[in-house]
């Protein structure tokens, strides 16, 4: 039974998500889609259920009634059926109804519906743009991906769970209590005067505080995330103290916010408990005096009174329920403002499947700024012929990485053109023009899985053996076979660590070679490829490397020019421009910016002293 509850609702739809709405209504409104049969059917049943529980009130006092009245000898035989009926309506009517109501809502909601939006943002988020992930904390876009999908489930839950009894259990005792006696309405209707205006008054000023709440919680979750992140930059230059001190300032703003909120709860309850102790006195003084009057019954004065006291309880759940309805209110503001963002990059409409045959490369004419009003890559053109393996050197700034980043389309241009195979690759789909691509950077990041998975990477559907023929061809196969890690596992089942951090610099980059190599794309890029290897591994990979361009068009990048040296054609960028190209020896006789850094080089290294000022803004976009 619980099984067939739970797969009502599927918590993965297939269906691929697109951008979210930025209004808080429709944003909710679009993350409940597939979840509204359920929600309207456990509301029915919650409204069924608050009614009989307000009839039995009303009930109860005719029992009251029945008994002051009744002559004990003959009361079964006049009443008994009615209560026989009541006895069943309370022992198997309404659990039967509530056993539902909780399968509809544990089973199929309170799971599955969070983790559909959970999956959806997760998706959308993942396909969004570099710059988007470059302006945020991954701890912070973490976290509101998180509360913002439990807050949406809160909101809607609550919105139709609060809703439901205050409209069944108000409307039920201001008709119970006119039943009785019209004069019972007016504190009952002042009562209800004074609650709202308790909530008009308070709960915007809750909305407001947990809007802030929920993003000092986002900020102080992404800075302690940073500092773990960054654990040997924090260990190596001794500022443990500085991050906690960094970490404390986000949770003091976090902690500002919870005493508001605080506050705000306290004021409101005791005003809330005022006025229920009002209404108590009110109410009771008034029945009692009608009673008196013969203007009521026992059983009357017993249903209003016992009603009273029930909304003194509820009217608390309510005042609660209403404040957290608003925090999450709140809370999915606050992630709207980072989830409802449009990716920058973006598949064109009909965008087809890129398919490389040659590996002609092509730049027509391109100009990207960064946003900027400087350019970083103005009028740059350059083709490179299929299987030409071509090495891009200048100075820090002089767009080199951009170059490679606007191939692989991590930005769209803002003039020109960038074609593969004639193809101009804002015409085909991201995800097909990447598996085109192979790539090996300076920076490498592992996954925090095994070896096995992050070499598999390049092509998850390779073969154990050719996942370790790669690893063998990167020089890999001596340290991945003595890995362990805290959990026993050996060798290529052994885990990494969070972005590879339990290997070293070389391992690291020998794994994401083996990566690159069991991918085997038509073209391939080398940015600082070995600069983490030691000469004797270096040495030993050159070789496997040279083999891995054959047949592919390859675009290498390295301030080391010996290692590109020996390339079919050197480019020579300066300011976001080709300023030569050829041969190295070509380049050398021809005297100009090459010959220069080549003369000037220091250990095979270029000098980044050399770059302007104005080329160091340049280097920060790359």
């Amino acid at each position: 039974m619980f099984r067939k509850f739970e797969s009502l609702l599927n918590p993965f739809p297939p269906e691929e998500p697109v951008e979210p709405p930025k209004t808080l209504v429709a944003f909710c409104i679009h993350y409940t889609r597939g979840a509204w049969p359920y929600i309207i059917v456990s509301t029915i049943l919650m409204s069924v259920l608050a009614f009989a529980e307000v009839w039995l009130f009303s009930f109860m006092g005719n029992i009251v009634d029945w008994l002051s009245n009744a002559n004990r000898e003959t009361f079964l035989q006049t009443e008994g059926w009615k209560l026989a009926a009541m006895a069943g309506l309370v022992l198997v009517a309404m659990p039967i109804l509530d056993w539902f109501r909780s399968l509809l809502s544990q089973q199929t909601l309170m799971g599955n519906y969070p983790m559909r939006i959970r999956w959806n943002v997760h998706r959308y988020l993942l396909k969004q743009s570099m710059t988007f992930y470059q302006d945020e904390f991954a701890g912070r876009v973490a976290t509101k991906l998180m509360q913002t999908a439990l807050a949406v489930r809160e909101c809607i839950l609550k919105l139709f769970e609060v809703l439901n009894y205050v409209v069944v259990y108000f409307t039920g005792v201001l008709i119970i209590a006119a039943s009785a006696d019209l004069y019972l309405l007016i504190p009952l209707l002042i009562w209800l005067a004074f609650y709202i205006g308790l909530l008009r008054l308070f709960i915007p000023r809750i909305q407001k505080v947990a809007e802030e709440q929920a993003d000092t919680r986002s900020l102080m979750t992404g800075r302690i995330v940073d500092s773990y992140a960054n654990i040997q930059t924090v260990k190596l230059f001794s500022h443990a103290k500085r991050e906690a001190d960094y970490a404390q300032e986000a949770m003091g703003e976090f902690m500002d916010t919870v005493y508001r909120s605080m506050r705000l709860g306290t004021v409101l309850f005791a005003a809330l408990g005022i006025l229920n102790a009002a209404l108590l006195v009110a109410v009771g003084g008034l029945s009692i005096s009608l009673w008196l009057n013969n203007a009521v019954t026992i059983g009357s004065v017993a249903v209003v009174i016992s009603l009273v006291l029930r909304l003194w309880g509820m009217s608390h759940w309510i005042m609660w329920e209403m404040s957290a309805l608003f925090e999450n209110i709140g809370t999915v503001r606050d992630g709207i403002n980072s989830i409802s963002l449009p990716r920058l990059v973006q598949d064109r409409q009909g965008a087809k499947d890129l398919v490389v045959t040659e590996g002609r490369i092509e730049f027509d004419h391109v100009r990207f700024h960064y946003g900027r009003a400087k350019g970083v890559l103005e009028d740059l053109s350059l083709v490179v012929k299929p299987g030409e393996k071509v090495g891009v050197v200048g100075r820090s700034g002089a767009g080199k990485s951009t170059l490679v980043n606007l191939l692989l389309r991590f930005y769209d241009i803002e003039g020109g053109r960038v074609l593969i195979d004639g193809h101009d690759i804002a015409a085909v789909t991201q995800d097909s023009l990447r598996a085109q691509i192979g790539m090996v950077t300076q920076d490498t990041s592992l996954l925090h899985r095994s070896v096995r998975d992050n070499i598999m990477y390049g092509r998850p559907d390779a073969t154990e053996a050719e996942m370790i023929e790669a690893a063998r061809r990167a020089e890999a196969t001596d340290f991945i076979a003595i890995l362990t890690d805290p959990k026993g596992r050996k060798g290529f089942d052994a885990h990494v660590g969070e972005r590879g951090v339990k290997l070293s610099g070389g391992q690291r980059q020998r794994i994401a070679i083996a990566r690159v190599m069991l991918k085997d794309a038509p073209i391939l890029i080398l940015d600082e490829a070995t600069s983490a290897l030691d000469s004797e591994v270096e040495a030993a990979i050159q070789e496997n490397l040279y083999r891995l361009m054959e047949g592919k068009t390859v675009i290498a990048i390295a301030h080391r020019l010996s290692t590109i040296a020996a390339m079919d054609r050197l480019v020579v960028m300066d300011k976001g421009r080709v300023i030569e190209q050829g041969t190295h020896d070509e380049l050398i006789a021809h005297g100009g910016l090459y010959s220069q850094l080549w003369q000037r080089q220091s250990g095979g290294f270029l000098p980044h002293d050399e770059a302007p000022a104005d080329e160091a803004e340049q280097a920060a976009a790359e």
